[in-house]
């Protein structure tokens, strides 16, 4: 079974908590268990719900996001600590309380991915992963429809995905398929697998990948092995790139 991420979400603005709830939906492996209007409700529901990760506004009245930080901080069991705020110039402070990321509003949904990947990273215990992986990498297909028959992809046999308009489409050995079925929840199916988000809209096989060259304002474009197509790899994603390909 895969591990669910339980968070909590905290902020004075009810807006601004349905904009992050709607947001956090999109992964699957994130259940949102409360939500709070202020730093004294957040550490309440904290010891209620014991969640896994605390998504914290810093300018809240009364207790703000900091000093809620602290105190969630100082429990026996503190959680991990998402700093989502419209200021930056409480970053350097925010690490002071081992935050594992700091997000801008207005929200950025790539920022965001990178967000719930290292929560996963952290969170999810290694040995579970390694299970997941050698139950998955030997048994596990996706199947897509093909002329009204269903066909059997290996994670392996594939190259990349990417979205385009309403549909997936799914760059393999043998072809190209198309499924309905979202990009986000594509990636969380085949999180076991050496596939990782190089864009909004793509996702590739690192298995693949044998160049990454730099292009402009800070993107580079990617080459796989087997691919005539290059790549473009968002700016946000280059550095987390370089460090799963590289020893």
């Amino acid at each position: 079974m895969s591990h669910v991420i339980k968070a909590v979400v905290v902020d004075d603005e009810r807006y601004a908590r349905d904009e992050l709830k709607h947001l956090l939906a999109d992964f699957s492996s994130v259940q949102v268990v409360a939500e709070a209007d202020t730093g004294e409700a957040a550490i309440m529901k904290t010891l209620q719900h014991q969640p896994d990760v605390v998504f914290l506004d810093v300018e809240m009245p009364i207790m703000n996001g900091m000093e809620a930080a602290k105190s969630l901080y100082e429990l026996k069991k503190p959680p991990l600590i998402v700093f989502a705020t419209a200021y930056p110039q409480f970053a350097a402070e925010a690490f002071r309380y081992q935050a594992i990321d700091y997000l801008l509003k207005p929200y950025d949904e790539e920022q965001l991915q990178q967000t719930i990947q290292r929560l996963k990273e952290k969170l999810v215990p290694n040995t579970a992963i390694q299970e997941t992986k050698e139950v998955t990498m030997h048994q596990a297909k996706l199947a897509v429809e093909d002329d009204g028959e269903i066909i059997y992809l290996s994670p392996s046999d594939m190259f990349y995905i990417y979205r385009e308009e309403k549909v997936s489409k799914i760059v393999t050995k043998t072809g190209t398929y198309t499924v309905k079925t979202p990009l986000k929840a594509l990636e969380e199916r085949l999180l076991p697998f050496s596939f990782f988000r190089i864009h909004k809209g793509y996702l590739i096989n690192l298995d693949y990948v044998t160049k990454l060259s730099p292009w402009f304002n800070g993107a580079y474009q990617l080459e796989l092995k087997g691919c005539d197509e290059k790549l473009s790899v968002s700016r946000n994603y280059v550095k987390t790139l370089r460090n799963k390909l590289e020893l």
